[in-house]
């Protein structure tokens, strides 16, 4: 299996409703689980009452969502700005990067897993510190098109 057919596995396992899987293909072998959900506990919900004269509240204001192209995480796993601890990031904020060309790493299962730019783009906003877990389809960078 090469490492595409993995994150395509991965990706799939992630939205699917199996908790476990496992695989074998010659020498190949891989093993997933997802943590069992509790249930929640049941909350009782209680309605407020009306006060004669009172001024309703209202709904607050959400932030509107920032628009534009953000680079995915393509599994759960671990995001590393760099190629190795002693080394500088694969790009920073400003950094303009070619389609396919590598912007961060994510280790998952102790393999490291090269994120590839979409598109031709300027890197606008890092969005994960190094070695923040980061979780499947999360944004890691905000960029802008070039």
């Amino acid at each position: 299996m090469n490492y595409q057919e993995v994150y395509d596995l991965i990706a799939r396992f992630d939205a699917s409703g199996l908790q476990t899987l496992k695989l074998s293909n010659g020498d190949f072998s891989i093993e997933m689980e997802k943590p069992v959900p509790e249930a929640p506990a049941a909350v009782p919900v209680f309605a407020p009452a009306a006060v004669p004269g009172a001024i309703p509240a209202q709904a607050p204001q959400t932030p509107a969502a920032e628009e534009g192209l953000t680079i995915d995480a393509p599994l759960v796993g671990t995001f590393y700005a760099a190629p190795a601890p002693d080394q500088p990031p694969f790009v920073s904020e400003g950094s303009q990067v070619k389609k396919g060309q590598t912007v961060c790493l994510i280790e998952a299962m102790k393999t490291m897993i090269e994120v590839p730019a979409p598109q031709d783009c300027v890197i606008e906003t890092v969005l994960k510190a190094n070695g923040e877990l980061a979780s499947f389809g999360e944004a890691l960078m905000r960029c802008r098109p070039c």
